[in-house]
């Protein structure tokens, strides 16, 4: 690889990779509220992974996933995006992923991995060109781009999970083979 790319060919490229990646973070804010359970299903399942109040953090999330997803999109504040992904990617990290792996077919962190390392990337290169932050002469990128996305991200996170993580105690192992055992010998007593 002789060249590097020209000012051309890295816009269009951030472009791209803003106006596909934005879009799809800020659909998983619409489908917070307009899918599924909408947003009192998505409040029982914060509830329910233990961050309380779930009413509260389906609205936080929801929104900031939108409002991350457009900013993204549009190259405006683009380090504040990449903080958004940062922080919501660690998030979802920690309350539903961790303990699974890497892959995502076995519920693993690899798109949470994958979203933040976006955001951090496009919070230290910038936007390009063809954006808002350059259109109204925002300059955050480099070494600011980076403390903004990584270290607010990752800061906004320890907040959130120190604040409102509250996860359910698991249910005794004893318990569920009692009740597998009754249930196995009652099945074994009505067919004999």
């Amino acid at each position: 690889m002789d060249a590097l790319p020209t000012a051309d060919q890295l816009n269009l490229g951030l472009l791209i990779l803003r106006l596909v990646i934005g879009p799809v973070f800020a659909f998983h804010g619409f489908a917070k509220i307009f899918r599924g359970g909408r947003l009192p299903g998505t409040a029982g399942w914060f509830h329910g992974m233990g961050m309380r109040p779930g009413h509260v953090h389906a609205r936080l999330a929801a929104g900031g996933e939108l409002a991350t997803g457009t900013c993204l999109a549009l190259g405006l504040l683009t380090p504040f995006a990449g903080l958004g992904m940062v922080g919501l990617m660690a998030v979802a990290f920690w309350t539903v992923h961790k303990g699974n792996g890497l892959l995502v077919t076995a519920q693993g962190w690899e798109y949470n991995l994958v979203l933040g390392t976006i955001g951090v990337v496009i919070g230290v290169i910038g936007p390009g060109e063809w954006s808002l932050d350059n259109a109204l002469g925002i300059d955050l990128n480099g070494p600011v781009g980076l403390v903004i996305s990584l270290v607010g991200g990752l800061a906004m996170a320890a907040l959130v999970l120190g604040t409102s993580y509250r996860p359910p105690a698991p249910e005794p192992a004893d318990t569920a083979d009692i009740a597998d055992t009754a249930g196995t010998a009652d099945e074994t007593t009505a067919t004999a």
